[in-house]
């Protein structure tokens, strides 16, 4: 299992989010939306285009999406719900 974060955030933002937040995995770069429009989660908010709305997606190994959970952006993942839905996929 391998887990990573994306946001449209630059890659050097991700690192210093990476040491602020000891995240223990990496964070990508969707600098240019195509995968903020891939998985549909992009809206216009005060006039910008393709903003991610908050939202976790399980992926096995062949590229699938097996779930998906969409959060308001104020709510914080529920991560063992989210480890036990990877976990059961094994």
């Amino acid at each position: 299992m391998r887990v990573f974060g994306i946001s449209r955030d630059t890659a050097w933002s991700h690192r210093a989010w990476t040491e602020v937040l000891e995240l223990n995995f990496p964070l990508i770069s969707d600098w240019n939306a195509d995968a903020t429009r891939a998985f549909g989660v992009g809206s216009e908010w005060r006039g910008m285009r393709d903003v991610p709305g908050r939202s976790a997606f399980l992926v096995d190994g062949k590229g699938m999406i097996r779930g998906a959970w969409p959060y308001a952006s104020n709510e914080i993942p529920d991560f063992d719900a989210l480890l036990e839905a990877a976990r059961s996929l094994s």
